[in-house]
C-alpha cells in the first residue's frame, strides 16, 4: 500500500501539473508584476514596519499609483502576442520534475500517515490528524522538490525580463546546472523556508479539506461516491488552499526569482512588497491562483480516484 500510494499520487500530480501549467505561469507573472528595477539593488531601508512621517495609507497610495493594473486574461493575451503561444508552457519541464519530486512525495506520504493514524476501531481520521498529516507530508515534499521549484519559477518569469537580462535556460537541467555554477549549490534551495511553509499550508488545506468535504457529502447523502462528488469536493479544496497559501506564494515567487542581493530574506521581501505596493499585493495573482488551483485540484483528485481504481488489484 505504501509504494502504491506514491505511484498513484505521482501519476495524478504529473497529469494535473502539466495540464494546468499555463495558468500557473500567468499566476507567477502576476505575482511578480509591480516589482521595480530598484529591487535588484541593495538599498538601506527603515526598520520593518516603519513608515515615513506621513500616514501609511498616504505612503502606500503614493508608491502604488505608478504600477499599472493588469488582469489574468489580458496578461495571457499579451504573453501570446509578445512571446508566442508556446511561451505559456515555458518551464513545463521544471513543472514535470517538480511534480515528480514534490507532489509524488507529499501525496504518497499523506496516504501513509493517514492510514497509520486512522482509528482502527471506527476506521475514521479526525480533521486535526488529517491536517497534521498534510503539514508533515507537504514539508518533506517541498524540501525534496525545491530545486525544481526554483527552476520552474525562473523559467516562467524569464519572458517578462528585458532581452539583455533573460537567463534563457534551455530546460530544467540547464537551469539547475547554471544556478549551481553561477550562484552555488545553495541557490537550489533559495526560498526553501517559504516553499516548505507554503507546501505545508497547501497540502494540509488541499488534501485534508478534500477528504473532509468528500466525507461530508457522502455522510449527509448529498451525492453518491462518483465523479460529481470528486469534482465538487476537489474544487472546494482548491479554493481553501488558494486562500490559505497566496500570501506565502507571492513572497516565495519573488524571493526565488530575485537577483542576488535584492531581498534580505523572506521577511524583508514581505515588508518591501507591502511598503511599495500595499498589503493587497500579497494577494496578487489570487484570481489565477484560484483558476489554477481549482482545475489543478479537480484534475488531481479525479485522476487520482481513477488511477486508484485501475491499480486496485495490484
Amino acid at each position: 500500500m505504501g509504494v502504491k500510494s506514491f505511484v498513484e499520487g505521482g501519476i495524478a500530480s504529473v497529469i494535473a501539473g502539466c495540464s494546468t501549467h499555463p495558468l500557473d505561469l500567468i499566476k507567477v507573472r502576476l505575482q511578480l508584476h509591480g516589482e521595480t528595477p530598484s529591487t535588484t539593488t541593495v538599498t538601506l531601508l527603515r526598520p520593518a514596519l516603519a513608515f515615513p512621517n506621513s500616514s501609511p495609507a498616504a505612503f502606500l497610495a503614493e508608491t502604488t499609483s505608478s504600477v499599472p493594473k493588469v488582469g489574468p486574461i489580458s496578461l495571457g493575451i499579451n504573453i501570446v502576442k509578445s512571446e508566442g503561444a508556446a511561451a505559456l508552457f515555458s518551464g513545463v519541464s521544471a513543472t514535470l520534475l517538480r511534480q515528480t519530486l514534490y507532489s509524488t512525495t507529499r501525496m504518497g506520504l499523506y496516504e501513509v500517515l493517514k492510514n497509520k493514524w486512522t482509528d482502527p476501531e471506527s476506521g475514521k481520521l479526525n480533521l486535526s490528524r488529517k491536517i497534521g498529516a498534510g503539514l508533515v507530508a507537504g514539508g518533506i515534499g517541498a524540501a525534496v522538490g525545491n530545486p525544481a521549484d526554483v527552476a520552474m519559477v525562473r523559467m516562467q518569469a524569464d519572458g517578462r525580463l528585458p532581452l539583455a537580462q533573460r537567463r534563457n535556460y534551455a530546460g530544467v537541467g540547464d537551469a539547475i546546472r547554471s544556478m549551481v555554477k553561477g550562484e552555488g549549490v545553495t541557490s537550489l534551495w533559495r526560498g526553501s523556508a517559504l516553499t516548505i511553509n507554503r507546501a505545508m499550508i497547501v497540502t494540509a488545506a488541499q488534501l485534508a479539506s478534500y477528504d473532509q468535504f468528500k466525507e461530508g457529502i457522502l455522510e449527509n447523502g448529498l451525492m453518491k461516491d462518483g465523479l460529481g462528488t470528486h469534482v465538487v469536493a476537489s474544487f472546494a479544496a482548491g479554493f481553501v488552499a488558494s486562500v490559505a497559501s497566496n500570501p506565502v506564494d507571492v513572497i516565495k515567487t519573488r524571493v526565488m526569482n530575485m537577483k542576488v542581493g535584492a531581498y534580505d530574506g523572506a521577511w524583508d521581501c514581505a515588508v518591501k512588497t507591502v511598503r511599495a505596493e500595499g498589503a493587497m499585493a500579497l494577494y496578487k495573482g489570487f484570481v489565477p491562483t484560484v483558476c489554477r488551483q481549482g482545475p489543478f485540484t479537480v484534475v488531481l483528485f479525479v485522476t487520482l480516484e481513477q488511477v486508484r481504481k485501475l491499480l486496485r488489484d495490484f
